[in-house]
């Protein structure tokens, strides 16, 4: 029997996309949707393409309602939200992901530093996994609450792992540049994401260290690492839907042998079925990931200032947000982690 799946805070980009991603998947159903801006709107109303996937209306939340509607909880909510709905869900025995970034750092002051909001319930911050399979899936298998990364994080850990854990850089000097589309900023218009302004037009944004993801990045990348490690993250919106790509550049210890530390990402990325390291001489492109749940990733040497550099291409909304969130319910739940993940980029 699938396993009723509410949807809390499910009129943005990720929860439509988490509605279009569950309709191939045997084993979930959605039956509990909401957005108090929309309560008694249709669902394929707000979202046309999901006519026919879905006759669910969005309500306004109510806990008695959700949990009996539904199992397991996928929060959407805004960054500030989530912290005051997790606790009444476990509380009453229900399983949890989180797509906003309240749980994502492991200490409320940097979270209140970076977040600029007093964080309500830093006792979870305890219990919480941290949503990136490819480097925390037992801790997620073994938890019924689960903090998904940011899309930035995700592109940019994934490009490094292999390195740090494998003590192949040095930890200075690290820089990271992200290009995103622009559904990253998600679906509420904005003046800075108005057509006419990013039509024909690339920018860097948050410049200077500033970008909340930065304080995600740096953590997960010093776990990996074994030690306290700073790095420089640019994020740069592009005027395109989907997609991020990542280059991150990290100063090489010791002589290069390209070759060697292709073979190490394929090694260390061994059996995790939604990483693909490519081929010497190739580079990911977001045209290849789109709608996906893949990460693409290519590597190269610069021999003459000894750095290495990791380029990974990622969909923002699937592997980014909704198609993680999934993958992380799979192990959660004991399902195949490509379970209802196995559509391939679309191309053209």
């Amino acid at each position: 029997m699938a396993v009723n799946i509410g949807i809390i805070g499910a009129s943005g980009y990720t929860g439509a996309e988490l509605i279009r991603l569950a309709a191939t998947h045997t084993e979930m159903e959605i039956t509990y949707v909401t957005a108090n801006q929309y309560r008694g709107i249709r669902v394929d109303e707000l979202y046309p393409h999901l006519t026919g996937i879905t006759d669910l209306a969005y309500e306004a939340f109510d806990f008695k309602n959700a949990v009996a509607k539904a199992q397991f909880f996928f929060l959407g909510l805004p960054h500030g939200q989530a912290m005051k709905v997790v606790s009444m869900l476990l509380d009453a025995g229900h399983q949890v992901i989180d797509l906003s970034g309240d749980f994502r750092l492991n200490d409320a002051a940097t979270y209140e530093a970076w977040y600029k909001t007093k964080h309500a319930n830093p006792e979870l911050m305890l219990r919480v996994a941290y949503g990136l399979p490819e480097l925390f899936e037992e801790k997620i298998r073994e938890s019924a609450f689960t903090s998904n990364p940011g899309c930035y994080p995700t592109g940019a850990i994934l490009a490094l792992a292999p390195l740090l854990a494998n003590k192949l850089v040095k930890l200075e000097n690290l820089i990271i540049n992200s290009l995103s589309g622009v559904s990253g900023a998600g679906r509420e218009p904005k003046p800075e994401t108005h057509f006419c302004k990013i039509d024909e037009s690339l920018t860097a944004y948050k410049v200077g260290g500033i970008h909340q993801h930065t304080p995600e990045i740096e953590q997960y990348l010093s776990e990996v690492a074994g030690e306290e490690l700073a790095l420089s993250f640019t994020p740069h919106l592009v005027p395109v839907n989907r997609g991020i790509l990542t280059t991150a550049y990290a100063n090489s210890i010791g002589k290069v042998d390209l070759d060697k530390v292709i073979e190490t990402y394929n090694e260390f990325y061994k059996d995790k079925p939604f990483v693909h390291v490519l081929p010497k001489g190739k580079y990911p492109e977001t045209k290849n990931v789109i709608g996906s749940n893949f990460c693409h990733i290519g590597l190269a040497y610069d021999d003459r200032t000894g750095r290495i550099i990791a380029i990974s291409a990622i969909d923002n909304l699937v592997k980014g947000a909704s198609g993680q969130a999934i993958q992380n319910m799979n192990i959660m739940l004991g399902f195949p982690q490509d379970m209802g993940l196995k559509g391939i980029g679309l191309v053209p």
